[in-house]
């Protein structure tokens, strides 16, 4: 199922991982687990947030995309299911026809 995974991290903890260096690559090895269609990466209440667009097959899998960002920026993690233009085309057109 496609989904939009919002990872905001901790200011503090996030400023830490800057000064040392690990935050790319914190950021770059989430990317090659997760491989999300799209990434982006902006603030949102005052904090780095990053939105990423993947393909979570199962839901034991996000333990394995979570942890990281828990443990080394502090994060808030959430997920929420969403589609594409197509997906939306399909799912409505289901509501018309009856199936």
């Amino acid at each position: 199922m496609r989904m939009l995974l919002k990872v905001q991290m901790d200011t503090t903890a996030s400023n830490e991982a800057i000064r040392q260096g690990t935050l790319p690559g914190i950021v770059e090895k989430a990317l090659g687990q997760l491989r999300p269609e799209a990434a982006y990466f902006t603030t949102q209440d005052g904090c780095r947030t990053a939105y990423i667009f993947f393909d979570l097959a199962e839901s034991s899998q996000m333990p394995k995309f979570s942890e990281p960002f828990f443990l080394e920026v502090g994060a808030k993690v959430s997920y929420t299911p969403v589609m594409n233009r197509e997906e939306l085309a399909e799912g409505l057109a289901a509501l018309t026809s009856g199936a």
